[in-house]
């Protein structure tokens, strides 16, 4: 009687880590680095006055990896390490690179 209830413990502990395993959020995938994923963030790039869309925000999350190599680029450095982007980042919460 005793091993069936360490029996029934240890299946039910089993299930539990199971459920809590299969919860987890699954690995990123990598991030390809697209400046256009950015477009989102246009008119706030452009405005001082125009605040980060929620759509925006999630971009530049997404490509946040993406951002030193974007500050390298002459052609978008202008932009991506413009005030407004810098305040844009800060607005979504995404720390400034350090490259």
């Amino acid at each position: 009687m005793r091993s069936s209830s360490y029996t029934t413990i240890c299946i039910a502990a089993m299930v539990l880590v199971i459920m809590i395993l299969g919860t987890q959020p699954q690995v990123a995938t990598a991030v390809t680095c697209q400046v256009t994923q950015l477009a989102p963030c246009a008119a706030a790039i452009s405005s001082s006055s125009v605040p980060p869309s929620r759509q925006c925000c999630v971009k530049i999350k997404e490509q946040r990896p993406c951002l030193c190599q974007y500050m390298k680029n002459p052609s978008l450095k202008a932009y991506v390490s413009s005030p407004n982007a810098k305040k844009i980042a800060k607005s979504c919460g995404v720390p400034t690179p350090k490259c």
